[in-house]
């Protein structure tokens, strides 16, 4: 079964949040597909993947940079997983179905978006109802704190 954690937006954007998880993925030693809502959040997050930390690079690519199957990260507006990740990151506002192909699922939720807050909830009972591990993320003042 997957592990699938979910990330509660509150303090920081998604394009600043999400590259430091990628980060932590790629260097535990996995490859990363970040499913984005369209073509468009994927060139944002890949804007964000160049210049989130000035003494570290995330090597990523996109359809774009073309050789898929040899990027660390690959962001994507398909739900496909060319470069063989084992780990998968779902960027606000779209889902997956392919969420089992994975160890590691790691779904972004704005906080300030009611709508998508609802349909996190029922998401969060369908994966666990399907016997996956699952666990919430908010942002605090620490950082990310883990909510029962």
């Amino acid at each position: 079964m997957t592990e699938v954690r979910f990330y509660h937006l509150l303090k920081t954007p998604q394009d600043v949040a999400l590259p430091q998880i990628a980060l932590k993925a790629w260097q535990a030693g996995g490859r990363v597909v970040v499913k984005c809502a369209d073509d468009a959040q994927a060139a944002l997050l890949n804007d964000a993947l160049w210049n989130f930390r000035g003494d570290s690079f995330l090597p990523h690519g996109t359809r774009d940079d073309g050789n898929a199957e040899l990027q660390p990260v690959w962001l994507t507006a398909n739900d496909d997983n060319p470069n063989g990740a084992r780990t998968l990151l779902v960027a606000t506002g779209c889902t997956s179905d392919q969420l089992g192909a994975y160890d590691l699922c790691c779904l972004f939720l704005d906080g300030h978006n009611e709508a998508e807050i609802a349909e996190a909830r029922v998401r969060w009972k369908g994966y666990k109802e399907a016997g996956h591990t699952v666990s919430y993320w908010q942002q605090g003042e620490q950082g990310w704190e883990k909510k029962a």
